[in-house]
């Protein structure tokens, strides 16, 4: 098991609020030993200072992997301090939203393994989904290593190219968002049909909660789960004739969207 050469080797986490915190719980619960984990963090919380890692102390010569979970402004500050395990065999596992491969390159050294990723909000509770790349430096072993530590939080999927990080942050990065605004809206539109506010949040929350996960467990595509909901000519199709209208509905709408967060991933990639 992967987890097997991080207990021997160690564990640095650079940063651990809610990310981090999520990740280490999920760690120790799965079996790794609190003495494999080095966090270092300027304010670390009172659950981080009674798991018994490592706090604040020095590093280990050749940890196995360094995950960067800092926030991207703290990126110039933190990273140096680590530069003298760069091009080694020790692996960069980042995070951080917007940080490139190519700047922690030239941070760290150029022939340094970089594995970059981009995690969401329901990693909070096991729920995320994780995208990754790595640069021409990392091996198998070390992508399925940084799978092993993510999987603390959810699912992960490889990407291709780096280019496509632009799209997962305008897709599922920011996607909760989008999410958690469909339920406010829905149980707006409950109010205005007569519920009162907190059963109208309640419905619109299960609802949202429940079409998720039967989505991830039913063997059918979600197309198909929407049309076994519908009847002809039933309360759903008159729904679904507003909602799924090409050029007012929701189809042209999440298309804006998901192209307005992509672009806007785009030009804080490149300054």
């Amino acid at each position: 098991m992967q987890n097997s050469e991080i207990a021997r080797r160690g564990l640095v986490l650079l940063g651990c609020g809610k990310m981090g915190s999520a990740m280490l719980e999920g760690w120790l619960a799965g079996g790794l030993p609190a003495s494999s984990v080095w966090v270092a963090d300027p304010k670390p919380s009172d659950w981080v200072q009674a798991q018994g890692v490592h706090l604040n102390q020095d590093l280990p010569d050749s940890p196995a992997i360094v995950l960067v979970a800092v926030k991207p402004q703290m990126m110039r500050d933190a990273l140096p301090t680590l530069k003298p395990l760069g091009n080694g065999d020790t692996t960069f596992l980042s995070v951080a939203a917007g940080i490139t491969i190519a700047s922690y390159e030239k941070m760290l050294g150029d022939a340094t393994p970089v594995i970059r990723s981009i995690p969401n909000t329901p990693a909070a509770v096991k729920q995320g989904i994780t995208a990754i790349i790595g640069n021409g430096h990392v091996s198998e072993e070390q992508v399925q290593m940084a799978e092993t530590l993510l999987s603390a939080i959810g699912q992960t999927v490889r990407l291709e190219t780096e280019d496509q990080m632009d799209a997962v942050t305008g897709l599922s990065g920011s996607g909760p968002a989008y999410v958690f605004h469909m339920i406010e809206c829905l149980a707006r539109a409950g109010e205005a049909q007569g519920l009162a506010p907190d059963l109208a949040m309640t419905l619109a929350k299960a609802t949202v909660a429940g079409a998720g996960a039967l989505a991830m467990q039913a063997d059918e595509t979600p197309s198909q789960l929407r049309v076994n909901v519908t009847s002809p000519n039933g309360t759903t199709q008159a729904g679904l004739d507003v909602l799924m209208d090409e050029d007012a509905g929701l189809p042209p709408l999440i298309a804006r969207t998901i192209d307005a967060a992509t672009t806007r991933s785009r030009e804080l990639a490149n300054g």
